[in-house]
């Protein structure tokens, strides 16, 4: 045993040699012809160690002379190495160099023919077995993946409730005409603060849609969006009926909140200044942003996918882009989706004083909000919901839905650049859009409609505006409106309501107006912007854009439903 350990090391190291010293192109991996024994002779190609071995098998091979011992150990330990590489038999015919046997080491007569044919067959043999063995594998890791045709996304539902209609087309008739719901605040005294005015819902009931004893308790967050999830429903024609023929399990709520239960938690701190135990029971949970999805999809029975997202005021956008890929993956045929948010309370309203975000226009609030034009000092808050019944092309169809428009996709981006303001350049809007147009296939001249984020901020108006040019400043046909102009800005729920609106501007061919657009900022063309009045537009493809506090970028695009 030890004198066969003592060959085959130094054929190791050989063969190990040999393979790095062939000339030839090194990326050729075909087997190649042995060696000559005058390779060998050349001591400057192998280390120190090397050369010593190589120096030992010289000596031991002078010391045989072909025979005897160099035999024995030539047959135990050289070819029980070969035995346990099992090579092919290409190889066996160029290492040996003849048919009997090692011609580089003079033991040409060790073995006879026959052995090492027999050798060569069994290689051979071997060779083709396992070829056979692993040919199930090559053939599995190439087959191609049958081709599945993408699930569609359409609107066939809307539910809104807002500061001019709790109704979708309520809604959007008093857009078109431009009427504004924005006005004093009455919710509470603010005779402190320097921003009086809001987008205040002035009267608004859940009766008939929340249970009386919920209403007593939830933050109004809760039961805007409760009330929205429920007339989205009813408006997509999903009676009684067919809520007994959904599949639960493939029916979901992603409805998201900026801010959550902000009166709820305002309450419970007021409460816990006299005693813990004066606090709402149901403080905690009426506070969190996803408990308002939870609640709609416990009162529906549905078991899909449920949760909220929380992205500023680019929230709608988020929830409504997740859904729809809920749809597509075919995780989900119907989802209930969008965002809600009701922050017009004294801690609401002042913390977005001290950020020096709003509008102080107090004494005309109908003319406060007013996108792209030179005179606007900030954003006029607004409260509301608004939710949007996706549903899955076949499904809807198969159950006779109407359809609203058709959801293309959409994509998020972040500007890392600052919490509060846009980057500069507008560089991560750019982004957005040009990601969103890519994911959904839409060429950027068909692009006819946009739906701006435009919250009549000095900075962020203006990057928009570029960023939008800079990606279809050649589109002669392109509109943009905000319908901020009208409602202010509604947070968590903006993105919701407005895409809303968009769909509703599909489906009708008119174009609300961007009221108070007087005297549009330098470099804003008035020719791309709706004007004062409604305009008339055969919408191809419509975006609907949402940007929120730590740079988020959000961007959605709808466009006429065709049958294919």
């Amino acid at each position: 045993m030890v004198a066969s350990t003592a060959v085959a090391s130094p054929f190791c190291t050989w063969l190990v040699a040999a393979c790095m010293s062939v000339s030839g192109d090194k990326n050729d991996y075909r087997p190649k012809p042995s060696p000559s024994p005058a390779l060998f002779s050349s001591s400057k190609r192998l280390s120190r160690s090397a050369r010593r071995k190589l120096s030992a098998v010289t000596e031991c091979n002078n010391f045989s002379g072909g025979g005897g011992l160099m035999s024995s150990l030539c047959g135990s330990g050289i070819m029980n190495l070969m035995n346990s590489l099992e090579p092919c038999e290409e190889y066996y015919r160029s290492t040996f160099g003849c048919e009997n046997g090692f011609s580089i080491f003079g033991l040409n007569n060790v073995f006879s023919k026959n052995r090492i044919q027999k050798r060569i067959n069994r290689a051979a043999q071997i060779g083709k077995t396992t070829a056979i063995a692993v040919q199930p594998a090559k053939d599995a890791t190439t087959k191609k993946k049958p081709v599945t045709k993408k699930r569609r996304v359409v609107v066939t539902g809307l539910g809104v409730v807002s500061p001019v209609g709790h109704v979708a087309d309520v809604f959007y008739e008093n857009l078109v005409e431009g009427v504004s719901g924005i006005s004093e605040i009455e919710a509470f005294d603010c005779d402190q603060f320097p921003t009086k005015i809001a987008g205040e819902i002035k009267s608004f009931s859940a009766d008939g849609w929340v249970a009386p004893k919920l209403s007593k308790r939830a933050d109004k967050f809760m039961l805007y969006l409760l009330t929205a999830g429920k007339k989205a429903l009813e408006d997509g024609g999903v009676t009684e009926d067919v809520m007994k023929e959904l599949d639960i399990a493939k029916c979901g709520v992603l409805i998201g909140s900026a801010l959550g239960g902000m009166k709820v938690f305002q309450d419970g701190i007021e409460a816990l200044r006299i005693s813990y135990k004066k606090m709402n029971p149901f403080c905690v949970p009426f506070a969190t942003t996803n408990m308002g999805s939870a609640m709609l999809a416990m009162d529906l029975g549905w078991m899909g996918p449920n949760y909220s997202i929380s992205t500023a005021c680019a929230t709608s956008n988020f929830c409504i882009l997740n859904a729809a890929n809920h749809i597509i993956r075919g995780e989900s045929d119907m989802m209930l989706s969008g965002g809600s948010d009701s922050a017009i309370i004294p801690i609401g309203l002042g913390g977005f004083v001290a950020c020096n975000s709003l509008s102080q226009r107090n004494s005309d609030p109908t003319k406060a909000s007013r996108p792209w034009d030179v005179s606007r000092d900030g954003f006029v808050m607004g409260e509301g919901a608004g939710v949007l019944l996706l549903e899955e092309l076949e499904h809807a169809k198969a159950r006779g839905a109407k359809i609203y428009a058709e959801f293309l996709g959409g994509s998020f981006t972040c500007d890392a650049y600052h919490m509060i303001e846009p980057h500069p350049d507008g560089t991560g809007i750019a982004l957005c859009i040009e990601k969103a147009l890519a994911q959904s296939g839409v060429a950027r001249e068909d692009v006819n409609y946009i739906n701006a984020h435009a919250t009549s901020t000095q900075s962020g108006d203006l990057n928009e505006y570029e960023a939008i040019i800079r990606c279809f400043g050649d589109n002669s046909e392109l509109k943009i409106n905000s319908t901020k102009s009208m409602i202010g800005h509604l947070l968590g729920a903006a993105g919701a309501v407005e895409a809303i609106a968009t769909v509703k501007a599909i489906q009708t061919g008119w174009l609300h107006p961007n009221i108070n657009l007087e005297n549009p900022d330098v470099g804003v063309d008035k020719e791309v912007l709706v004007g004062a009045k409604k305009e008339q537009c055969n919408i191809k493809v419509a975006l609907s854009n949402s940007f929120g506090f730590g740079g988020h970028n959000s961007s959605i695009l709808f466009a006429p439903y065709k049958d294919q």
